[in-house]
């Protein structure tokens, strides 16, 4: 793809420009700190916040717990997927990255010499992102904030358009909602064989809640039993 004009004449140059240049207003110390986050933190916050989700599922033990935790699989099997899509969206568009067309940008990151859009940075943490939505809404919401927040540092970066990082969302999110009904189709069975297992089960339900509330609470089983003998 020819290279954007360096004139305002195109909104998606001067958007890159006016954000960008807040990084060359920025302290160095608070540069680092967002090339890290941008590069780094924010996927592995989402990470995290997946990881915190399974945790807090299996602990609670609900009955479609099971179909919760088959979701939070599907959510960076998701962000892999879209991650292959993009590879031949890449090749296809050759978008070059902004600091090889542009003078003046403020390049937080050094050598990245592969195409520009689709930007695999967003694709990833909002394919995540949705993901983690469709399991939990509460969880979801904040990863999403930390996902648009994340493409904002991309182009603060000095390494993506913005069109880049509005494409890497797109892709993210199509991938992730499009594919959740045939994956969830094929990994809720799985995880609830998981479930059943006297071994690995733990992965889907804390110990002793595998079984219903007759494992949560054994002392209801005994005072239903005493209720028997009596009545007998």
């Amino acid at each position: 793809m020819a290279g954007l004009a360096d004139s305002g004449s195109n909104p998606d140059v001067d958007l890159l420009y006016d954000i960008n240049g807040l990084a060359k207003d920025a302290p160095g110390w608070f540069d680092r700190v967002m090339e890290y986050v941008g590069e780094y933190g924010l996927l592995l916050a989402i990470v995290l916040l997946v990881v915190w989700c399974w945790w807090s599922v299996r602990r609670r033990g609900d009955e479609d717990a099971a179909s919760t935790v088959a979701a939070l699989v599907w959510a960076p099997l998701a962000a892999g997927i879209a991650v292959l899509v993009n590879v031949p969206i890449r090749g296809f568009v050759e978008r070059p990255r902004p600091f090889l067309d542009h003078q003046g940008l403020e390049v937080l990151v050094q050598g990245k010499t592969d195409y520009s859009f689709v930007s695999d940075h967003a694709t990833i943490v909002m394919a995540m992102a949705v993901g983690l939505f469709v399991a939990h809404r509460r969880f979801g919401l904040v990863a999403l904030v930390l996902a648009l927040f994340g493409g904002f540092i991309r182009v603060y970066m000095g390494v993506h358009y913005p069109t880049d990082v509005v494409g890497g969302f797109a892709l993210g999110t199509a991938v992730a909602l499009l594919l959740s009904p045939l994956a969830m189709a094929l990994l809720t069975p799985v995880v609830k064989a998981v479930e059943r297992s006297p071994r690995v089960g733990w992965l889907v339900r804390a110990r002793g809640r595998a079984d219903g509330d007759d494992a949560v609470i054994p002392e209801a089983r005994s005072e239903r039993t005493s209720e028997r003998d009596l009545a007998a």
